[in-house]
């Protein structure tokens, strides 16, 4: 048994080993179908890639910024996910509290033979009675009393009543309908509850359609209930107010935070964005235990209220058969009640969350977008701008999870970050492709052909930096001459570059950190070193076509040797790669060296 699994492993192994030959041949035909197009597109258009992408990139975000505005919309869903992964969420002020028309308080009051939903409106005036009593500082009625009730007129009269000593400190909601029914209102912005101006002097006094409270008092301390969604049916952002011409209509949140006496902002901002907490609650109450006196109805038996004195209250059901429920970034049917409790709490505790302009996502972007391309056609090399990338990326990252979680402010820069990652790629991809062809990558340009091509200079280049300079200097001039070497093998030149012998961060290299070797095809000596000393001279120009010099600062030695590869005169044993490997010895070997120059005058037909 151990033989014949032995011989079927084996079978296996060869099984693979030929389908994985099979696979690399077939996929190196299909990389090449795309890659060696792509180098000639490079060879033409060299670095000016980089720019044109920045362009293109800022283009968009200018367009975007004009029309739909994709990259702003794209935090919202980025925003759910922070606030569901952060590891601390805020905890409640205490001064807001949530009263509840919950089941518990529906089904106590049925069980008593008073009736279930809907309440009368003597019971809704004794739960405001309980709140008053209990020093309440000012309460919204998140339940809409459109028409009188046709049997209960002393509790219609009651519950105006209530309002009306309340003076203001009792608001009650009301409705904003379609500006399209504005025309044929009644109403003007002028006598309208909870309006203010929004330009001083208001130049117009427009109509609106309201829906409002049946009782005089109740009509004139009311304010909106309306909320508006995300385009993806999301709550998050809870209205202050609506603008109608220079005028606007508060919100119930708004004008519960103005009764308390609250700082708010003025003119108000459009919105507030609640710090939407997902394992904790505002602290709430049910109505039947302050109906009840603050008996333990509804609530554990033993377990205090919460403290009312000096806050305030949001009343409204949150009975799940009453369809009052809300989608939100942290509960997907949140009774609308406990939203507009929220947005109050971030008026009156400050803990709104603070967002930055929604420009600052495009500068944001456009700046990084303009940097990475800038980074690439500099040179850079590519495990350094990864580097930077990468540590750039973390640190945006780590900023906007700090600030949603200890500070309140929300930096969305995900979205950047996602369309800057985009670009990079862009960026890396096509610096791929100048990469695979200066290191002579078959994928990428055609393969040596030593019959067409037996002869190959090799040349060794090393940075001597000036003595005089430090440590640090020498080393940022070094990392300055391969920079620029590389902008130039990059570009697109005959030569193909042999680096990378060792990592950067391995032991040796410190010893073997300036080698590189630039190789050269030609069909005698003589061609192979005119390629040679062509492209030699033109990386003297290159390397010194800039104000900061690198001759100022060191010189780059350069050792040269030419060999015909193959002779046509090879036994067994010294085939091409044995003098292939001899000429690259040679190479490295080989004492003698001379300074770069202009004219590069060391080449002779016996080297």
């Amino acid at each position: 048994m151990k033989r014949i699994g032995r011989a079927l492993l084996a079978w296996i192994d060869a099984a693979m080993a030929r389908a994985a030959i099979l696979f690399m041949e077939g996929w190196s035909k299909v990389e090449r179908a795309y890659r060696r197009p792509f180098s000639r597109f490079s060879l033409r258009l060299k670095f000016l890639f980089y720019p044109l992408l920045a362009c293109v990139a800022v283009g968009w975000l200018a367009w975007d910024w004009t029309h739909d505005k994709s990259l702003d919309a794209a935090e919202d869903a980025i925003f759910d996910k922070v606030v569901h992964w952060r590891p601390w969420e805020p905890r409640a002020s205490g001064k807001v509290v949530v009263v509840e028309i919950d089941e518990c308080s529906i089904d106590h009051f049925r069980a008593r033979g008073e009736g279930g939903w809907p309440w009368s409106r003597q019971r809704h005036a004794d739960l405001l009675d309980a709140l008053d009593r209990a020093g309440i500082a000012a309460v919204g009625y998140d339940v809409l009393f459109v028409d009188p009730s046709p049997d209960d007129a002393q509790g219609d009269a009651t519950l105006d009543a209530m309002a009306e000593g309340g003076a203001g400190r009792f608001v009650f909601a009301s409705t904003r309908l379609h500006e399209d029914y504005d025309e044929g209102a009644v109403l003007r912005m002028v006598d309208a509850p909870s309006a203010f101006a929004v330009v001083r002097p208001p130049r117009d006094n427009p109509q609106v359609a309201m829906q409002l409270p049946y009782g005089e008092s109740m009509a004139r301390y009311s304010a909106l209930a309306n909320v508006e969604r995300n385009e993806d049916g999301v709550l998050r952002d809870i209205p202050l107010r609506e603008d109608v011409g220079d005028w606007a209509l508060a919100s119930l949140p708004l004008q519960l935070a103005a009764a308390a006496h609250a700082k708010v902002r003025q003119p108000p901002a459009a919105t507030v964005r609640p710090n939407w907490r997902r394992d904790s609650r505002l602290p709430h109450v049910s109505a039947a235990d302050l109906l009840e006196g603050g008996a333990a109805i509804c609530r554990e038996k033993g377990s205090a209220m919460p403290k009312l004195r000096g806050g305030i209250a949001l009343v409204g059901y949150t009975a799940s058969g009453l369809n009052d429920a809300k989608p939100t970034p942290v509960d997907p049917v949140m009774p609308g009640v406990e939203v507009l409790a929220e947005a109050t709490e971030a008026l009156v505790a400050g803990s709104a969350i603070r967002m930055p302009p929604a420009w600052l996502k495009y500068v944001l972007a456009a700046a990084l977008v303009m940097l990475t391309a800038f980074a690439f056609w500099r040179g850079e090399p590519h495990e350094d701008v990864d580097s930077v990338f990468v540590a750039t990326n973390l640190a945006l990252l780590l900023i906007a999870f700090v600030g949603l979680t200890f500070f309140g402010a929300f930096f969305d820069i995900f979205a950047s970050i996602g369309f800057v990652s985009l670009c990079f790629g862009f960026c890396r991809l096509y610096a791929g492709i100048q990469r695979g062809r200066a290191v002579g990558n078959a994928d990428y340009r055609h393969e040596y052909d030593p019959q067409t091509h037996p002869w190959l200079a090799m040349a060794r280049l090393r940075f001597v930096p000036d003595p005089k300079l430090d440590a640090r200097a020498a080393k940022r001039r070094r990392r300055e001459y391969r920079r620029r070497l590389r902008r130039f093998l990059y570009a697109g030149c005959d030569a193909v570059m042999i680096e990378g012998v060792v990592e950067r961060k391995s032991w040796l290299h410190d010893i073997l950190d300036d080698l590189m070797v630039l190789v050269w095809k030609g069909r005698d000596r003589a061609d192979a070193n005119a390629h040679a000393r062509r492209e030699l001279d033109a990386l003297y120009r290159h390397l010194n076509a800039h104000d900061d010099r690198l001759d100022d600062d060191g010189s780059v030695m350069v050792c040269v040797v030419a060999a015909e590869i193959d002779d046509g005169r090879d036994d067994s044993q010294r085939g091409e790669r044995l003098r292939l490997r001899e000429l690259l010895g040679q190479d490295l070997n080989e004492p003698a060296e001379w300074p770069l120059s202009a004219s590069n005058a060391f080449f002779s037909e016996e080297a």
